[in-house]
């Protein structure tokens, strides 16, 4: 398949270059420190924090990784063209570490000194949350300098920019209804939105918007089919990885599965804002009492540690894969390889993917992709993945028309073997006809791998173990896509295999590779002795 060489995911930066020490640095982007810096300037000179009391106004002190880790980066990152790098966002952090201040201050600021003026809209998943939103704002324009420039229309529940004329409206997904939209958008936990309805909406009324952002700040919640799960993946995705996604800005502050919830120390990394917004001994007061019963630990570990009430059945977590995002060591051509092969319906993704032994029990992976070219819109809108920039940068190839095209997926193989030396290809025997017969004629040896959990477990568990040991190389960001989709059946002997059924989105190219390792594992002398078979057509 022809596409473009490669670039490894994460280029190692000029030590000189500006913003190249930071976490979200991607090549191609440039660091402007005096964007990075303007907005706290102007939230800790012009807003203010209301008195419960009846006394003065306070000016805002803005709490450190405020600043430093959402702030500076969604600002200070630009595009060559000058524009803002991030389009979307996300950050998670358990309750009582001031995410409605934040919103706050950037909405007040979003209205007020972002260019071009545009309007800013809060949104809640329910009217009366909305309400929340819009009279703490109110109290807050209202009891600092801002007010000379913010008007607040009480009658409308609006607040007017009186120079430029752009609004603050807070909007509910209860009460929300289709219409145009120009500006940015900050919503406000995410996790409780069943439904992708106003936060689709939202983020694709927004596009035309220049500079225009929409961010989520959330806890997380119990509900892995929402929105907020999806949005949280994406943040774990280019935490791990910026480049697989550069105009995804994502920041996660959680304990981890594997981490001790009744650590301390684990508390104050889930909890940047312990100490500053609330003691460590009021926390620890909380923990005591989630002891108790394990209706209030659940509730505990999600509030205060950020952790997901469900269990999490993803077969790989971006932390577990992120190490396997490389380019391989050697030249792939003429390297002997074994080919998996998912081929999907007409109308979506279909995989292959070359795997190299490396001869020391590792693979390097070859990941190849197609979908049909009038689909690509509308995927991308439900996968909230950047297919357009995949396609542009060579990790996708399409076809003409709305049905992908078979005949060119089996082509385009035929290619590959010219300049690889293909010794098996393995695919799942669904919708696999014509495709396998093309390839046989070509002389490739094909077999239909069946995907029962028997047939399918010695494979899925190399690759489980290759990806433990870092052992398997792929510099694919669709694959990287596909790896944190993908959740894992296991039967009750231990049998295991990738779980379609269950897994949120796309997983056909860890399919693939499972398939691809199946028809390897027989061919080399260090073959596994674990019951499965291979069907040959």
């Amino acid at each position: 398949m022809a596409k473009k060489t490669p670039k490894r995911p994460r280029s190692e930066p000029s030590a000189a270059e500006p913003g190249s020490d930071r976490p979200e640095y991607v090549p191609g982007y440039t660091w402007d420190a005096k964007s990075a810096a303007k907005p706290a300037e102007f939230i800790e000179s012009l807003c203010r924090i209301p008195s419960q009391d009846g006394g003065d106004p306070q000016p805002v002190t803005i709490i450190p990784w405020h600043r430093d880790n959402v702030i500076a980066p969604l600002f200070g990152w630009k595009r060559p063209d000058g524009r803002l790098r991030y389009r979307r966002g996300a950050v998670f952090v358990p309750k009582k570490n001031a995410k409605t201040f934040l919103m706050s201050q950037l909405a007040q600021y979003l209205l007020t000194s972002h260019l071009p003026h545009a309007d800013v809209y809060p949104a809640a998943v329910d009217r009366e949350q909305a309400r929340i939103l819009y009279r703490m704002l109110k109290r807050s324009v209202e009891s600092s300098p801002l007010s000379k420039v913010l008007e607040v229309v009480d009658s409308k529940s609006i607040i007017r920019n009186r120079k430029h004329g752009n609004i603050l409206r807070c909007l509910s997904a209860d009460s929300w209804r289709n219409e145009g939209l120009n500006g940015s958008v900050i919503i406000d936990e995410i996790h409780a939105h069943r439904t992708d309805e106003l936060v689709s909406a939202l983020t694709y009324a927004t596009r035309a918007t220049p500079n225009g952002l929409v961010l989520a700040i959330s806890t997380a919640g119990d509900d892995r089919k929402g929105p907020g799960y999806q949005w949280w993946q994406d943040a774990e995705l280019v935490m791990n990885n910026p480049a697989a996604n550069p105009t995804f800005f994502g920041l996660i502050y959680a304990a981890k599965p594997d981490d001790d919830f009744d650590d301390p120390a684990v508390w104050r990394k889930a909890n940047p804002s312990m100490g500053i917004t609330f003691p460590e001994e009021e926390f620890r007061a909380d923990w005591q009492d989630s002891l108790t019963n394990p209706v209030k630990r659940a509730r505990w570990l999600r509030y205060s540690l950020n952790v997901w009430s469900t269990p999490d059945n993803r077969w790989f977590t971006p932390e577990n894969y992120a190490p396997c995002v490389a380019t391989p060591p050697l030249p792939l051509e003429g390297r002997s390889c074994f080919i998996g092969l998912d081929l999907a319906d007409h109308l979506d993704l279909t995989a292959a993917v070359a795997l190299f032994p490396d001869g020391q029990g590792g693979y390097d992976a070859d990941a190849m992709f197609w979908m049909p070219e009038e689909n690509v819109a509308d995927r991308e809108k439900e996968a909230r993945v950047p297919l357009r920039q995949w396609i542009a940068d060579g990790w996708i190839k399409t076809t003409p028309g709305v049905r992908l095209d078979h005949d060119q997926v089996a082509a385009d193989l035929i290619a590959y073997s010219q300049k690889h030396q293909v010794r098996g290809v393995g695919a799942d025997p669904w919708n696999l006809g014509s495709v396998a017969t093309q390839l046989q004629r070509a002389g490739l040896e094909v077999h239909a791998i069946g995907q029962s959990v028997g047939r399918m477990t010695a494979p899925s568990k190399l690759l489980e173990v290759m990806i433990h040991e870092r052992k398997f190389r792929c510099p694919s960001p669709v694959l990287q896509w596909m790896a944190g989709n993908v959740c894992l059946y296991v039967d009750h002997q231990g049998n295991m295999k990738p779980d379609k059924g269950r897994s949120q989105e796309k997983t056909d190219g860890i399919v693939a590779t499972v398939c691809g390792l199946a028809v390897s594992m027989t061919a080399e002398p260090e073959a596994s002795s674990d019951s499965w078979q291979i069907i040959e057509l």
